[in-house]
């Protein structure tokens, strides 16, 4: 048994997804051979929230206080140096796989309602490879409690062509990015990007730049915004639907022992603090169930 409990193959033409039974967590995904996301070991715990599903919210609440249909609910701290819960409830419990194939597997959790975030939901997630394609998600969340229940998703997978990003180009397309305070949380309505370090739409070398920043106004073709990373010959491409108005970049300045050797690209249902600002919020009645879906690619 590894310490992220058991550990879920997948295959399909050059592509390998490896997916723990810890968070559901993405663990590798390669292709050919060549890591197409910063991976981690069978016996180490996951950093930096790698590969890791944020629910039932992405990114941070302020103070892990919010009132939601006008109750207020605590829920713990997570992320004490900056006074903040992070990433949700879900990323270091077990789930269990429910379907399993070749190239694909679906997992489940069951979250019960507890102090701070008092509703009940069922959770679900499937990983898909194909040949062509590479690998879709699909995250889902459906409402089987008896009352209203607050919700965003994101998964927080770290793009890598296998160099360090100040010798890549990162391609991007947003009209606005979210300014923030020194605790992450934001300080004012979306700023456009043009003019600023946070214009990726170019592709041009990604050099020192530091970027922790939630994006929106994405530009969709087809239904899917798409974030590229390319260097060393090799291009790698994450794309997310349109049920994810935000995606946060994150350049790992700070992961434990690789900072900078991958990109983390974070498709998010809300932006940081939803549960306080109400910013594209989903409220899930009883019965009522969400999904959304993204991918990588080697291009």
């Amino acid at each position: 048994m590894t310490l992220s409990g058991n550990q879920y193959t997948i295959t399909a033409g050059g592509y390998r997804a490896t997916v723990t039974e810890q968070g559901a967590t993405l663990r590798e995904l390669t292709h050919e051979g060549h890591p197409l996301v910063l991976g981690f070991a069978e016996d180490e715990v996951v950093s930096g929230a790698a590969g890791q599903i944020l629910a039932p919210w992405p990114n941070r609440i302020a103070h892990g206080t919010y009132v939601f249909e006008g109750v207020e609910q605590r829920t713990p701290i997570t992320e004490p140096d900056r006074d903040c819960a992070i990433h949700g409830l879900v990323r270091w419990e077990p789930w269990t796989v429910t379907a399993q194939g070749d190239a694909s597997v679906t997992l489940t959790h069951r979250l019960l309602g507890r102090p701070g975030y008092p509703y009940r939901l069922d959770l679900s997630v499937t990983y898909t490879l194909d040949a062509r394609t590479g690998l879709t998600v699909r995250l889902g969340a459906a409402n089987t409690g008896t009352r209203n229940a607050p919700y965003g998703q994101s998964s927080h997978p770290y793009l890598t062509v296998g160099l360090p990003l100040d010798e890549c180009t990162v391609t991007f397309g947003a009209t606005h990015y979210q300014p923030v305070n020194e605790r992450l949380i934001p300080s004012g309505a979306p700023v456009p990007v043009a003019g600023t370090p946070y214009d990726l739409s170019s592709g041009g070398v990604f050099g020192d730049r530091v970027i922790d920043t939630a994006y929106t106004g994405l530009e969709f073709a087809e239904r899917r915004a798409w974030v590229g990373l390319s260097g060393g010959g090799r291009t790698v491409g994450l794309w997310a639907d349109d049920a994810h108005p935000w995606l946060q970049l994150y350049t790992a300045d700070h992961l434990a022992g690789r900072p900078r050797t991958g990109l983390a690209a974070e498709p998010m249902t809300c932006p940081p603090n939803a549960f306080n600002t109400g910013v594209d919020l989903i409220t899930l009645k009883p019965g009522d169930a969400f999904a959304s879906s993204w991918g990588i690619i080697s291009l």
